[in-house]
């Protein structure tokens, strides 16, 4: 029964489509599975892949190699020869000669021996200063000319201690052991002793700095500047209990070795 009214619906939905005009095409088996092999064997075109553009590599840089560092020899030292430094030592000798004027006095009321006696003559002096303020000296006094007869012989070795005034001037001191002797109408003397003296010394020479090393740092100080110079003193030729006046004054010509 239910295959007789599928039937019949089929036959008025065929003819319903007849009726409208549609196409009515029965679809077997064979068309069926020509469709579904269609299918199943399509393929797609082929699509060729875009070309990859390779990136350009970015250019190298090269960085310049650093100029070479040029060291510059550094100078030679400049090697200055020393100038030769003179030395200078100038000598501490002196010699000098002068006159003598010597007073006798007896200090005794003998009518024939007594009263004061003078009588001049002459004197040398040599000397060596070790420093500015002391030097040694020997002297020596022998007088010829007389008021009354009387003579004098003196010598003796002093120390001499000194004081610079100044660049030319020198203020001395004698202290010393000396020997004196009288003859003619004075009382006759014949002693050694202590001996005294003060004196002045004065440089005449031309006192100019000289380059060099000095050996003597008083050169120039004094009557101690090579060249001559001049002096005057005075001396007690004898200091002793008793004994007679006997003074002496000096003056003279000194040249400084």
């Amino acid at each position: 029964m239910n295959k007789i009214k599928l039937s019949v619906i089929t036959l008025l939905a065929v003819g319903s489509v007849a009726y409208a005009g549609g196409d009515f095409s029965v679809v077997t088996p064979y068309e069926v599975e020509d469709v579904q092999m269609a299918e199943e064997t399509y393929v797609e075109p082929y699509v060729a892949p875009a070309p990859v553009v390779e990136p350009e590599p970015a250019p190298v840089v090269v960085e310049p190699e650093p100029a070479p560092v040029v060291v510059e020899p550094e100078p030679a030292p400049v090697v200055v020869a020393p100038v030769p430094v003179k030395d200078i030592n100038p000598s501490g000798f002196y010699a000098g000669l002068g006159i003598s004027g010597a007073r006798y006095d007896s200090k005794c009321k003998c009518p024939t021996t007594g009263g004061v006696d003078k009588t001049v003559g002459g004197m040398a002096r040599v000397g060596y200063d070790f420093n500015k303020y002391v030097g040694i000296e020997a002297r020596g006094i022998k007088t010829a000319i007389n008021s009354n007869g009387g003579k004098v012989d003196h010598a003796g070795l002093f120390l001499k201690p000194m004081v610079p005034v100044g660049d030319k001037t020198n203020v001395y001191g004698l202290v010393g052991l000396a020997k004196t002797k009288t003859k003619g109408s004075m009382a006759k003397v014949d002693a050694d002793g202590l001996a005294l003296g003060l004196g002045v010394e004065v440089d005449l020479s031309k006192d100019t700095p000289k380059e060099g090393r000095y050996g003597r740092t008083f050169d120039g100080k004094g009557n101690q500047e090579k060249g001559l110079g001049v002096f005057a003193d005075y001396e007690r030729m004898l200091v002793k209990s008793g004994a007679p006046d006997l003074d002496a004054v000096s003056a003279g010509v000194t040249y400084d070795f």
